[in-house]
């Protein structure tokens, strides 16, 4: 058995591994790269030449960095069976519908600023990524599985899905690899979820397996622990609201709004939210917040308790508006506060947040609150580490507003949960590899695990490929 590491090595955006074994290739992952502008359109326009002899994918959950350039694996002729939990698919399919509506405005926008520049009759027109009916034809590859069902995506390899509690549907991946030589049991993170946070169930423990790929978003941190997220994200609205300002909050429209709009509405049921109204404002996250409400047998213990308690109603309420419309959309901005605005994309990267910043950096009453991870060289990550002033649409804008991100909400394992679940395996794992990560988080993980009796772990190059051999040994 094989790995290529194809995607998501040394940053956390554009997830891809190819596990080559003697029945054939599983692609894990087939995510869209998220960074700057000119490396992002070639890496997603041309998907790794090993990535398109896959015979089957395997997805972990619908997150854009993991399942974004499906559409175009399909689009350049890619016709194998792409496997999934039931709710992954359900969100994959809301998720890379609206990828393909975005890759057609990114390059409309980029046609018409080219035509202004006088650059418009060189022949050369930008085509968008793909369109609409490339994730059509994605999604109709999809094959749903329940946690803990076995199934073969290529001879020779049996495969489950465990619970791994990052966002609905979202699973740690088992791979049993029988070949001539003997039996490898791999395992792969995708992304780890947290215990003890609102909505979800904590991750499954993982079992036993020879070889492991990790994720490490977090490796070199432990995040506050989630009673003390509750309390800030009251104190950031209660200010703002003092000061007849509004909260924006750049949002992922699938997970991190759901478990904010979860854990409002619990400040909510206690008192402490006062008036201040809530409006999403992403049709995305309208859209997948309907599948989180399909899924009620998913969320855990305490979520439940507060669906019954609420005459049925986890993600509604008399003050709580689920915007679609471009009309209402706007009409926030011209809204005197205070307000919560959740809005996407979570980088700041386009969406509708793009159109709330503009409005309202350069008011000082007004706080940009960040709530997730924030990829380097996008705007989040520049508004987070004090740019002043930014560019939005091509224009730069003042920021005199106040800028606060509360680190509790992420629902990453931080380096703390990835060594507790690692511990519980049962036995120690021949190989480690550290992913989806910037490269120094990769390697502070290393240290940290070496440091509590888990040595070897490896932080792998891009395109590097690692021969396992028997039962895990390289």
């Amino acid at each position: 058995m094989k790995v290529r590491f194809l995607g998501g090595v040394g940053t956390v955006t554009g997830s891809m591994h190819l596990v080559e074994t003697e029945g054939g290739r599983i692609l894990l992952e087939c995510g869209l790269f998220q960074g700057r502008r000119e490396e992002a359109n070639h890496r997603n326009r041309f998907l790794p030449g090993p990535a398109r002899t896959a015979d089957a994918v395997i997805l972990s959950h619908a997150h854009i960095d993991h399942s974004g350039s499906l559409p175009t694996l399909v689009k350049g002729g890619w016709k194998g069976a792409i496997h999934l939990t039931a709710a992954t698919g359900d969100l994959a399919d809301l998720m890379l519908r609206d990828s393909a509506v975005i890759q057609e405005k990114d390059a409309e926008f980029l046609n018409r600023h080219r035509r202004g520049n006088g650059n418009g009759g060189n022949g050369r027109r930008v085509e968008p990524i793909y369109a609409p009916e490339d994730a059509v034809h994605a999604i109709r590859r999809f094959i749903p599985h329940a946690y803990g069902e076995e199934f073969t995506p290529v001879p020779g390899v049996t495969a489950r899905f465990a619970d791994a509690g990052h966002i609905l549907g979202s699973a740690t991946v088992h791979l049993t690899v029988r070949e001539r030589a003997g039996t490898t049991r791999l395992l792969f993170t995708g992304d780890l979820g947290r215990e003890g946070m609102p909505l979800l169930r904590d991750p499954e423990p993982p079992g036993q397996a020879e070889v492991v790929l990790c994720e490490s978003t977090y490796g070199d941190r432990d995040h506050e622990p989630p009673e003390d997220t509750e309390r800030r994200l009251f104190e950031v609205v209660d200010r703002t609201a003092a000061r007849g300002g509004k909260v924006i909050v750049p949002c992922f429209a699938v997970g991190r709004a759901q478990s904010l709009i979860y854990q409002l509405h619990r400040l909510r049921s206690a008192g402490r939210l006062g008036d201040v109204p809530v409006f999403v404002d992403s049709p995305l996250a309208v859209e997948a917040t309907r599948v989180f409400s399909a899924h009620r047998d998913l969320f855990d213990g305490e979520a439940g308790e507060f669906i019954a308690g609420h005459h049925g109603k986890l993600f509604s309420s008399t003050r709580t508006a689920y915007l679609s419309s471009v009309e209402d959309s706007r009409a926030l901005d011209e809204l005197e506060g205070p307000a919560v605005i959740l809005s996407a994309s979570g980088m700041c990267e386009a969406g509708r947040i793009l159109h709330h910043l503009r409005h309202g950096l350069g008011d000082p009453r007004n706080t940009v609150l960040f709530v997730g991870y924030q990829a380097e060289h996008t705007l989040g990550r520049r508004i987070l580490e004090g740019a002043d002033p930014v560019r939005v649409f091509g224009e730069m804008h003042p920021v005199r507003a106040e800028v606060a991100k509360v680190n509790g909400l992420s629902a990453h394992a931080d380096r703390g949960g990835i060594l507790r679940w690692l511990h519980s395996m049962g036995g120690r794992p021949r190989r480690i590899f550290l992913v989806h990560g910037d490269r120094e988080r990769c390697e502070a993980l290393a240290r940290h695990l070496a440091a509590h009796g888990i040595h070897g772990a490896e932080v792998p190059a891009m395109r590097q490929k690692v021969d396992l051999g028997a039962g895990g040994a390289g």
